[in-house]
């Protein structure tokens, strides 16, 4: 039983091809004797026992005491009668042409008429087939009016024939409007005993069956035919549904639409239900289907109240009265049971769903098609293209080996397993080292690590990637602090009233937040290696061409790794700057900001006025002299001169004294005694080095 939630309504799928596992009609064939051994098909769900048909089932109906249901399908053409206090089949019995739609004559399944394709109509009792008689027109729809036992046919032209039960032949037909060319549907009101049938130019004509004459005409809003129609609890109120999927509501009082509601896929609405109210709060509500959904809603603002949608294309739908249980005729093998709770409570003869009802509260499928699931089976193994070239099966593809099925094929488990074995013999040995490696990388997990690496620890797959989306979100969620924490300081300094509200609404906004590794829609990037990144691939380096890929898929991470206690405390370390930093930029006012002297650039200038060999100085070294007239110069030459004689005499200015000593190299070499002072420490370097010049200063080692 598979249950799914639409606008906080549960709705149970208790039988269809929704719940349980299907089978392939050529697999089920295959392994129907095996199939006592299946624990999972033994242990589905089936409410009620050979509840459908071999290929589709064509119409659905529920005897007024709740006690019996006939529906009608193919392929061969047949009916079936299911008895709901043994929960299964009573009989089927086959016709000779194919159904087009039936009504129940009676409380009971005993007497029934029923509209073939072929322009016939038949009448059935418990002894078979009672009566057929042949109308000139294909018939379109039944009506039974029980005031006059009279069966009532639709047809293609503008008359409706009718058929009196109680002198067993055919009245006077009523003719509508001559521009009318097919009469589609018809319903009659159990209040008050109106008539309505539906037309393809779009009007709905109501008659008096009294009278046998038309007492109104509901003008066509639009120029789409009439497929469906639905009187309600009190007869005041008309449901039409015509072949644009739009359901538009009348009040038998005014010509105008009430409310028009958009099925929304725009095929013809099949079937119009008013469902009454169970219980005393609930009001009644309008069920609307095609062959795509079901949807129920309010009839006085149009209001969803929940919607089911199959998997397969619907015929016909069915409501158990005084239950919230539906039943609907589809185009597949197993017609579809729906249980909703909260439109009623569980038949009697069924009751024991409530209590299945309430155990399965807990496990709620969100969304309108709720989970989908991968079946599998067994003794099938799924295969896709790339995976057959892989293990050198390609070449069986059309055989009878191979069953296509979607983008693939089913081959057998044994014959997997043997093309696995011969395209990778190794492949038991790959394996137990990738389980001896994940045990090694478990225990390793089991380590103190930081924050990060323990986020990054739970995955299986694509550990480079999870260590740095960690760490991003934990760069991430300080920063959001830091700027909490400082709107926070500033409204406070303000004065702000509203600021408790807003902390409130940004604490609730960050828990609605979800992280990308606590993401289910990611799930499995984590675990599935088939959704491994490879980060050597050019399709990875095409999209991240400042990344350097190296063997083990890093990106270039030649560093070496840390231990676990070097980690924390590498971690703490940044903890601490970055409080650091984050208060120094909170208080930029109190610490002054350090002035730095800015150097200027050397001068690249060489002149015969500012050059000076080594060991001379001048008191100060100001920037280049200008250009100066021929009497300063000459004034500044005799200054020059002042200053020679003042040093000849042995003035001292400052407090260093310089004299120099120039000595003549003597021939025949030189003694330790007589070797100049090496005041660079070069000496050695030096001595094998050849002159470049005649400077003394340089042969001196100066």
């Amino acid at each position: 039983m598979k249950l799914t939630q639409t606008n906080d309504v549960k709705v149970y799928t208790v039988s269809g091809s929704d719940t349980g596992r299907s089978l392939p009609d050529w697999l089920a064939r295959k392994r129907k004797r095996s199939l006592k051994n299946d624990l999972a098909y033994q242990s589905r769900i089936e409410l009620i026992q050979d509840f459908g048909f071999p290929e589709a089932s064509n119409r659905v109906r529920v005897t007024e005491d709740g006690q019996w249901c006939m529906a009608t399908g193919t392929y061969k053409p047949q009916m079936r009668i299911f008895d709901f206090n043994s929960l299964s089949m009573s009989f089927d019995r086959h016709t000779n042409i194919e159904n087009l739609t039936f009504l129940l004559l009676e409380d009971s399944w005993r007497k029934s008429v029923h509209l073939q394709i072929d322009r016939y109509i038949e009448f059935h009792t418990p002894m078979g087939l009672h009566h057929s008689l042949r109308i000139p027109h294909y018939g379109r729809d039944l009506v039974y009016c029980r005031w006059a036992a009279e069966v009532l046919v639709p047809a293609e032209g503008r008359e409706v024939y009718r058929i009196n039960l109680e002198r067993g032949g055919f009245m006077k037909p009523f003719e509508v409007n001559e521009e009318v060319k097919e009469v589609l549907t018809g319903v009659q009101s159990d209040v008050h005993g109106l008539l309505a049938f539906g037309t393809d130019l779009g009007t709905t004509e109501l008659w008096d069956p009294r009278v046998g004459s038309r007492v109104a005409t509901v003008e066509r809003v639009s120029t789409d035919s009439i497929t469906a129609l639905a009187f309600d609890p009190t007869g005041l109120q008309l449901a039409t549904g015509n072949a644009e999927g739009l359901v538009r509501l009348y009040d038998l009082r005014s010509p105008m639409p009430l409310l028009t509601k958009d099925q929304g896929y725009s095929y013809p609405i099949q079937n119009l239900i008013y469902l009454p109210p169970v219980h005393s709060e609930s009001e009644t509500k309008l069920l609307s289907a095609d062959k795509r959904i079901i949807k129920i809603w309010s009839p006085s603002d149009g209001t969803p109240w929940t919607s089911i949608e199959p998997s397969v294309d619907i015929n016909d739908v069915a409501h158990v009265k005084g239950s919230g249980m539906l039943f609907t005729a589809n185009e597949g093998p197993d017609m579809h049971t729906f249980f909703i709770p909260e439109l009623g409570p569980a038949p009697k003869w069924c009751s024991f769903l409530d209590n299945v009802t309430e155990e399965m509260e807990e496990s709620v499928i969100s969304g309108v098609n709720g989970e989908v699931t991968a079946t599998t089976y067994d003794n099938y193994k799924f295969l896709t293209k790339p995976q057959l070239e892989q293990l050198s099966l390609s070449h069986l593809v059309g055989s009878s080996v191979l069953r296509p099925y979607m983008h693939g094929y089913f081959v057998k488990q044994e014959l997997y397993e043997q093309a696995r074995l011969i395209a990778n013999p190794w492949g038991w040995e790959e394996q137990r080292k990738r389980m001896v490696q994940e045990r090694i990388e478990k225990e390793r997990e089991g380590r103190i690590r930081s924050s990060g690496k323990k986020v990054a620890s739970k995955v299986k797959v694509n550990q480079k990637l999870a260590e740095r989306l960690a760490k991003l979100e934990e760069k991430l969620d300080r920063r959001a602090a830091r700027k909490a924490e400082k709107e926070k300081e500033k409204a406070m300094a303000e004065g702000d009233e509203d600021m408790e509200g807003e902390d409130e609404a940004g604490e609730e906004k960050a828990q609605e937040q979800t992280k990308v590794m606590e993401d289910p829609r990611f799930k499995d990037l984590w675990t599935n290696p088939d959704f491994e990144v490879d980060e050597t691939s050019f399709q990875y380096m095409l999209h991240n061409p400042s990344s350097r890929p190296t063997a083990d898929g890093a990106n270039g991470d030649t560093r070496k790794r840390l231990t676990a206690v070097e980690e924390e405390d590498a971690e703490s370390s940044n903890a601490s700057s970055d409080d650091e930093s984050s208060s120094s930029e909170s208080e930029p006012e109190e610490k002054p900001k350090k002035q730095f002297k800015e150097k200027k650039a050397p001068i690249m200038r060489i002149s015969t006025a500012s050059y000076r060999t080594q060991g001379h100085s001048s008191k100060e070294s100001g920037p280049a002299r200008k250009e100066q007239s021929f009497g300063s110069r000459m004034a500044a030459g005799e200054h020059n001169r002042k200053r020679e004689r003042n040093f000849s005499k042995g003035q001292v200015y400052g407090d260093t004294e310089f004299t120099y000593k120039v000595e003549k190299k003597q021939p025949g070499g030189k003694s330790d005694a007589h070797r100049p002072v090496n005041r660079g420490g070069n000496a050695d370097r030096r001595k094998d080095r050849r002159s470049a010049s005649g400077n003394t200063f340089r042969r001196m080692g100066v």
